[in-house]
């Protein structure tokens, strides 16, 4: 049986049921929405009875879609916000926001990738699975077997961002949350879209770092459970230890780790203490916070435990002390400036691509990409006159 757009009945039911679990709608009260029976509900969204265009209007509304969104074929509806939701026993709104946001993204992404025939590559190492051994030791070794595929021998990791969208193929989003939100990260993973992680922006990129590291455990060890990785997180799971634990390794491996440590020690003038300058230039060189930095060398005996805690106690390791150290620099946190952005750059480059080629209207896109017509049509305008830019600056080359 197949109904409008050649969607069959069956799909339009298992879209007709995302809709209704994403929007938080329980079965019964969206059977009252259309004046029929739970059983009946069920058997369109089971597509073995053809919904109504009019029953098809109503929910769409009271779900917060529209029937355009239902039907259009490139259209994806997944179930990632009601997997989150079920994740959690409790949330707050900020967290039921990043969930939102986080779900949004994907859905228009994808949507926008189908109809310009783009095909994302993945490159995903096997799910190894945490379920025997110690939790800690299985996710040293994994980090270090995880380096290994990638690449990366006993390497800092510059730029781990790179790695998640360009070496793995992994989607990567970096926006900005309230500043009350708890949420440094989300990892979820749909047969259909692909591995997915998102981070807080708000963060520093040193700590932004460390969430990532922390999601790709989550990738590599238990991919096909959805993660919330929260601020100052007291329980911790057996997914979450191996999480931390892998993160940690991954940026920062024992062996090149315990040799840089040992040689800034060997070249400064008091070999015997460990020094600001030396916690700085460390971090720095690996791309991690001070506290990581610290918490990593008491984790391998190479400094006495509670050596976080005094420095904290003894004025800790300020910015001020890192740009005496570093000095002053011009670096730009690109994914901070993006973040600034109604869409992320490359799904305004995609939007920009759909409008050009008349596969979407503006309301179209307006209603995909969560933009009211007017900040639409700056995303729009910027490409143009960027690829404008671009055109003379070709012509004065001929």
């Amino acid at each position: 049986m197949v109904d409008l757009n050649g969607l069959s009945a069956q799909e339009i039911g298992r879209r007709l049921r995302v809709a209704r679990e994403t929007a938080g709608i329980k079965q019964e009260v969206a059977a009252q929405f259309i004046n029929v029976s739970r059983p009946t509900l069920i058997s369109i969204e089971q597509g073995r009875r053809l919904v109504r265009i009019k029953e098809l209007q109503i929910l769409a509304n009271k779900y917060g879609t529209s029937v355009n969104a239902l039907l259009r074929c490139e259209s994806v509806h997944t179930d990632l916000l009601p997997r989150f939701r079920r994740l959690r026993e409790t949330e707050d709104a900020d967290t039921t926001e990043s969930f939102k946001l986080f779900n949004n993204l994907i859905k228009a992404e994808v949507e926008l990738e189908n109809l310009l025939g783009i095909q994302r590559k993945r490159n995903y190492p096997p799910e190894r699975g945490i379920n025997t051994g110690d939790v800690v030791k299985l996710a040293e070794k994994d980090a270090e077997e995880f380096r290994d595929f990638l690449g990366l021998s006993r390497l800092p990791i510059n730029d781990i961002f790179s790695i998640i969208e360009e070496g793995l193929g992994i989607r990567l989003y970096q926006r900005k949350l309230p500043p009350s939100s708890k949420v440094a990260g989300l990892f979820t993973y749909d047969e259909m879209v692909g591995a997915c992680i998102f981070i807080n922006a708000n963060h520093p990129l040193e700590r932004r770092s460390q969430s990532a590291a922390h999601e790709l455990g989550h990738f590599v060890g238990t991919r096909q459970n959805p993660e919330v990785l929260e601020t100052d997180e007291k329980f911790l799971s057996r997914e979450e230890r191996y999480a931390n634990a892998f993160g940690r390794v991954l940026m920062a491996p024992a062996t090149s780790f315990s040799e840089s440590f040992r040689y800034l020690k060997q070249i400064t003038a008091t070999t015997k203490k460990v020094t600001r300058l030396i916690i700085i230039r460390l971090a720095n060189q690996y791309n991690i916070s001070r506290e990581s930095c610290v918490r990593r060398l008491e984790e391998l005996d190479l400094v006495n435990k509670g050596t976080w805690e005094w420095f904290k106690a003894n004025g800790g390791i300020t910015d001020k002390d890192v740009k005496e150290v570093l000095g002053s620099t011009s670096f730009v946190d690109v994914a901070k400036v993006d973040a600034e952005r109604p869409l992320p750059f490359r799904m305004s480059l995609m939007a920009h691509a759909t409008w050009k080629q008349e596969l979407l209207s503006e309301g179209q896109l307006s209603e995909l990409l969560n933009l009211d017509r007017i900040e639409l049509r700056k995303v729009i305008d910027e490409i143009e006159l960027e690829e404008r830019d671009s055109n003379e600056l070709l012509k004065l080359a001929d």
